[in-house]
């Protein structure tokens, strides 16, 4: 494929926004949700909220794994951590989720054992170096990385190793949407669907937001261009009132997704409900180890026992932001006791966090209104 030059790309955003525009009814509040924290970045990046006509909404959803990880996981995360005989192995962005007593990046500077990793593999040869030590991965993320993961684990058994252990918590994105939709408080008109996600799922899981919802749908890439032509998709489901699944992303994403990791996913795993931080418990919206697998199982075989209820930090709105019922800068902690530096709740930890967004761009992309 030819690649776009510039004068293209304004052309075709050009051609883009004037549809958006005649598909818009003055006047008229549509709220759209992406569903990706990439997505949040690369809005704000290409300044796509000043793009758009007055009355049209992009809201930031539970799409950052790392923000959606509850607190009561940090707690347990934070409790094998104090074991002497433990070596916590994370990514690096986990260091600074709040637990209900500190996190993981204090809990290192007291002398726990926290190794970081830059991928899964990694846990296979930290497990031959401690033979001593049981290794507890936090295995958190999206469908994106539970491939990854399930291949490590599969790696770890192959190894023959019985001191590396996964505490899991990944999530599925359709049973979140599903819960979004059921509350109470809706107030969605589209979903702007996850690119990453999207690649290993297909599109088939999304069928219930137009058959049994109404709720129009695109699933698109990150380039600017892709994101509008979503919006536009979106917007021309909900003016002809043809409900259907768009895809923006189809030199990537199949509609059936990737065969190979939905065996694997299936072959290691089977669902669970999950703890999402700000929505509580979502039926069927995780995954645990199953099978000759099961004993990797950090809950099963190391059981920390009673933890307590995990309180989430005073003032923190994070479970707001999450379902966009407020925008980042509506919590009263925005920007003064909560910033990049020094992050209250877990939706500032995050890169892909909206809070992180949102203070990251400030005015230059049109999403900030708090005041200096």
């Amino acid at each position: 494929m030819k690649k776009l030059t510039l004068e293209n790309k304004l052309q075709a955003a050009k051609a883009l926004l004037e549809d958006i525009k005649s598909l818009h009814t003055p006047g008229e509040t549509v709220r759209i949700m992406e569903v990706c924290g990439t997505h949040t970045v690369a809005i704000f990046r290409e300044g796509i909220r000043q793009m758009l006509p007055e009355g049209i909404e992009l809201i930031s959803g539970p799409g950052c794994p790392v923000c959606v990880t509850d607190q009561s996981y940090m707690d347990k995360a934070l409790a094998y951590a104090a074991q002497e005989d433990v070596i916590i192995a994370t990514f690096g962005d986990m260091l600074k989720v709040p637990g209900t007593d500190g996190n993981l990046w204090e809990a290192k500077s007291e002398g726990a054992q926290i190794h970081i990793i830059y991928s899964p593999m990694e846990i296979v040869a930290l497990g031959r170096q401690h033979p001593d030590k049981k290794i507890v991965f936090l295995a958190i993320g999206f469908e994106t990385t539970v491939a990854v993961i399930a291949a490590t684990v599969k790696m770890v058994a192959q190894a023959g190793l019985d001191n590396v252990f996964f505490l899991v918590s990944h999530k599925l994105v359709p049973p979140a949407l599903r819960a979004l939709l059921d509350r109470k408080e809706r107030q969605l008109d589209g979903f702007l669907l996850p690119g990453h996600v999207s690649v290993i799922i297909g599109e088939e899981p999304y069928r219930f937001l137009a058959e049994e919802y109404g709720i129009p749908s695109c699933i698109a890439g990150f380039d600017g261009l892709e994101i509008l032509a979503a919006v536009r998709d979106i917007l021309w489901q909900r003016k002809s009132g043809t409900y259907y699944v768009g895809n923006q992303y189809k030199s990537v994403v199949a509609s059936t997704g990737n065969p190979v990791a939905i065996q694997l996913m299936k072959e290691l795993y089977e669902p669970a409900d999950d703890v999402w931080r700000g929505m509580g418990v979502i039926p069927k919206s995780g995954l645990r180890l199953t099978g000759e697998y099961a004993r990797f199982d950090a809950e099963r075989m190391l059981p920390l026992g009673d933890m307590g209820e995990a309180t989430p930090p005073k003032g923190c709105q994070c479970d707001k932001v999450l379902q966009g019922l407020i925008r980042p800068d509506e919590c009263a902690l925005f920007g003064k006791e909560c910033t990049a530096d020094h992050p209250v709740g877990a939706c500032m930890v995050s890169v892909e966090g909206s809070c992180a967004a949102w203070y990251k761009y400030r005015r230059t992309s049109g999403g900030q209104l708090w005041e200096d």
